[in-house]
């Protein structure tokens, strides 16, 4: 068995197969080791109950970046996105419902039904968001400049980098400003009056964040959610054929058409560490492999605290490791349905709600009523739920006549006060389906299996410190030039040759394989 290579790839997660499969397209010779018994990391698909194909991690797509699909050639290799439409259908206590569609004019007509104002608003705040999502987009596929600056040439980043801001006008670059520090709730509230409206627009603000609408950095949040787009829609987002494995699926088949090698249920113990520089891994089963190049897919807290043996690292580093916040605040419920849910805002099945992100949050203050409960340690009463069904785009993913929802929640706090996760894991799905039922009274006598991943599971499952569906939050004062931490924001670490290549690093979370495009250039840059 081979074990010398030009660079290892630890972790087999979507972000790993795309640094493996640009390194192999430079001629390298690479493995990619993943513990797992299948690859995929979050982006996977499990056939967790016979016949049902379930993405028991991520479950949309719309981030990956174009230059990406493009240069490794994800479509030849089966990668096929199922844009979502209508995007959004929202239900209220008062009986009343929300659709949001491709189409720009019925989305318009069914704000209009709760705001004539907002309705003339909402073109206007969608043009104010690109301008603003363009130019951040433009610095997902760059390495941030180093901080604080060292040379005369990290200046010279720095004026490069102030040059993609040329084209914003000032009141854009005021905005700007503003959408890195305000909460999602002052941003929308600047445009829009409805309620309804704007806590529809704020999920985006909160989704995976540690935060309520009104908590500062969730204007951030809701924008790296409107980026990318699918179809050519931006902000659009769609379900992957034949579930969320099949993305990382075709990166992999991308690589080994280039020569990489890929191993599931290969864990890694540690790194091989000489004279402070990576020179391998030793696995679990206790085999070493060999390469003057180390890229570690896992979280910064996995990567420097579990797979570096103490004493490699400065103490003042390993601290600021140990401090980067990484507690995770979603909840993955993954269900086996017999029929649809029958809304009773909008009753009759199939319909084409079921084919929308379907959202039970009324209000802003019911979000940020839900953040309270977790900001104390609890799950939240009454949560934030967004539901899909892929079997409305993908029927082969289910057995003739069934479905799958996946159920994405906000809040459930990793930390618990009084309790355990594996205590009221179980209790907690109750009541999730509980505060559907609401909303859609036959929701408990359709479920037929169903999985609650809290944060300690969404950890377990996945390898992800605290359950963090980010590899850690992604607030300002850990983004760009401070992620995961200062001075090491260039995919390089403190010991030479181990590189960062997760969504711990520079641009952060999200299936968009721009961290690991990166790293795979700063590699190539600096070492092979």
């Amino acid at each position: 068995m081979q074990t010398r290579y030009d660079a290892i790839v630890i972790g087999g997660g979507h972000n790993g197969l795309v640094t493996a499969a640009y390194l192999a397209r430079a001629g390298k010779k690479v493995v990619v080791l993943e513990r797992r018994e299948v690859l995929g990391g979050c982006a996977v698909t499990e056939e967790i109950w016979h016949g049902y194909r379930v993405s028991t991690g991520a479950y949309l797509v719309s981030l990956l970046q174009e230059r990406i699909i493009r240069e490794l050639e994800l479509e030849r290799f089966g990668y096929q996105v199922l844009p979502k439409d209508p995007a959004f259908f929202s239900v209220y206590p008062d009986g009343r419902h929300l659709f949001f569609w491709q189409d720009e004019k019925k989305t318009l007509a069914e704000i209009a039904k709760f705001s004539k104002r907002d309705a003339e608003a909402f073109p206007k705040y969608e043009a104010y968001l690109e301008r603003l999502a363009v130019v951040v987009e433009s610095l997902l596929l760059v390495t941030p400049p180093e901080l604080p600056p060292k040379k005369p040439g990290d200046f010279i980043e720095y004026l490069k980098l102030l040059g993609r801001f040329r084209k914003l006008s000032p009141a854009d670059i005021t905005g700007l400003v503003k959408i890195f520090t305000q909460s999602a709730a002052d941003l929308l509230d600047a445009w829009f009056e409805s309620p309804e409206i704007k806590v529809t627009l704020a999920t985006d603000g909160v989704i995976g964040a540690n935060g309520g609408p009104r908590s500062a950095g969730t204007a951030y949040i809701l924008m790296h959610h409107c980026m990318g787009g699918v179809a050519g829609k931006r902000g659009l987002w769609g379900f992957v054929k034949g579930g969320m494995g099949a993305v990382s699926e075709a990166i992999a088949a991308s690589a080994r058409s280039k020569g990489a090698e890929i191993r599931t249920n290969a864990a890694v113990d540690h790194v091989l560490i000489r004279d402070g520089s990576a020179c391998g891994v030793v696995l679990q089963n206790g085999d070493k492999l060999h390469a003057p190049v180390v890229a570690s897919n896992l979280d910064p807290k996995a990567t420097f605290l579990k797979m570096v043996q103490p004493g490699h690292l400065d103490a003042d580093f390993r601290t600021s490791i140990e401090h980067f916040r990484v507690e995770g605040t979603s909840l993955k419920m993954n269900l086996a349905l017999d029929g649809l849910p029958d809304f009773t805002a909008y009753p009759g099945t199939p319909g084409p709600q079921h084919g929308a992100t379907m959202h039970i949050c009324p209000s802003i203050e019911y979000v940020e009523r839900a953040w309270d409960d977790a900001k104390y340690g609890r799950p939240s009463h009454n949560p934030l739920i967004e539901m899909t069904c892929p079997t409305i785009y993908d029927p082969a993913l289910a057995p003739f006549g069934k479905h799958i929802m996946g159920i994405f929640l906000q809040y459930a706090p990793y930390t618990l006060r009084d309790a355990t996760w594996d205590d009221l894991r179980e209790p907690y799905g109750d009541r999730i389906l509980e505060v559907i039922g609401e909303y859609a009274p036959n929701m408990r006598e359709i479920v037929r299996e169903r999985q609650v991943l809290s944060p300690l599971d969404l950890e377990r499952r996945f390898g992800i410190a605290g359950g963090n569906i980010f590899h850690g939050e992604m607030s300002l004062d850990q983004m760009f030039v401070l992620r995961p931490v200062a001075n090491w924001a260039r995919y390089k670490t403190p010991i030479a040759g181990l590189y960062l290549c997760g969504s711990g690093a520079h641009p952060g979370g999200g299936v968009m394989g721009a961290p690991g495009y990166n790293a795979a250039r700063a590699i190539l840059g600096s070492r092979l």
